[in-house]
């Protein structure tokens, strides 16, 4: 009964995310907001929503072991099997000069995060991720959606304003227009309480399955709770490789791990100090080692993961899976 309830607590995060990206969508074109910017924000972020909602859930409740294995072990299945995944159906070839920026951005605050946890050799206390940490990491993830909005209005004319002009005027006139928003409210609170609801049947019935195997929770984070909770990214990421939309698949794996580690880690620090379980320094120096990979395969290798390494990056991941297992 746990299994196919931490099942149902995945599907219904995943429902609850997928109802709150509509709604909130529905609402920003009501208010004439671009595409381009919802995108950015609400499809972009909307997609780490259900990670976000078990770290907050798993702080509230204590369950500081499983928040920190959710959020390290999202980071570890997008470059492992999300990115081996896209890159089996298709190469991943580099195009944009964002993404180029974003690569050795997401390696610096990956960098960050194990000088974080290092507390232990460099002040001689408990390692953990305190408020201050969390602080820090908010900060940063403000200068990433700076630099990335300030690129995007340069280099394509102010799209953000002249695309909002496109839009039909909403408001008060016309029933039609009042229905639609009622209803993309409506929608936004749906996907907020399933959310709510869904997270706290993960976080549960994650504890449950740790202590019934004796397995510790950090463990059941990242291989069970993470990989259910990273299926929007599998999902939008294979489909964009299938459509040969690679730089859509890589952006979105990497915006994905910068707002995993920006946002998601920290939120849950902020409400609780988050202490790094046994193991937890060596799954981010095993995701550091995942983008220190894959930045000279995109600057070196014709500028593109072929599929064979899209099989080794599978390859790794599962390895490392079954050496955490049974550590």
């Amino acid at each position: 009964m746990p299994y196919l309830l931490l099942i149902a607590g995945i599907v219904v995060l995943l429902v609850g995310g997928t109802v709150l990206v509509r709604g909130a969508s529905g609402i920003a074109r009501g208010f004439k907001v671009s595409p381009m910017l919802i995108g950015l924000t609400v499809v972009a972020f909307g997609t780490s929503t259900p990670e976000l909602v078990v770290n907050i859930t798993g702080a509230l409740q204590g369950e500081t072991d499983l928040a920190f294995g959710n959020a390290v072990g999202s980071n570890l299945a997008n470059f492992g099997l999300v990115l081996g995944a896209a890159a089996l159906l298709s190469p991943i070839y580099l195009e944009g000069q964002v993404v180029r920026r974003e690569v050795p951005f997401l390696l610096l605050v990956t960098a960050i995060l194990m000088v974080m946890a290092a507390d232990g050799p460099l002040s001689g206390t408990s390692p953990l991720i305190d408020r201050g940490d969390a602080i820090i990491l908010f900060l940063l993830f403000t200068v990433f959606v700076y630099f990335m909005v300030r690129d995007i209005i340069r280099e394509k004319g102010d799209p953000i304003l002249r695309e909002a002009e496109t839009f039909p005027a909403t408001g008060a006139r016309g029933g039609a227009s009042r229905g639609r928003s009622v209803w993309h409210v409506a929608l936004v609170l749906m996907g907020l309480a399933l959310l709510t609801y869904g997270g706290q049947l993960t976080i549960e019935q994650g504890a449950v399955i740790a202590k019934l195997h004796s397995v510790p929770q950090v463990v059941i984070g990242i291989f069970v709770v993470a990989v259910g909770t990273s299926l929007p990214e599998l999902v939008t990421s294979a489909i964009a490789a299938y459509n040969k939309e690679t730089d859509l698949a890589l952006g979105n794996i990497v915006g994905s791990n910068i707002f995993n580690s920006l946002v998601v880690l920290p939120a849950a620090g902020l409400i609780r100090p988050l202490p790094i379980p046994q193991g937890g320094t060596l799954d981010l120096a095993v995701g550091f080692g995942f983008v220190l990979v894959v930045i000279p395969l995109f600057f070196f290798s014709k500028a593109r993961i072929s599929r064979r390494e899209g099989v080794a990056l599978l390859l790794t991941y599962a390895g490392y899976l079954v050496y955490r297992v049974t550590a």
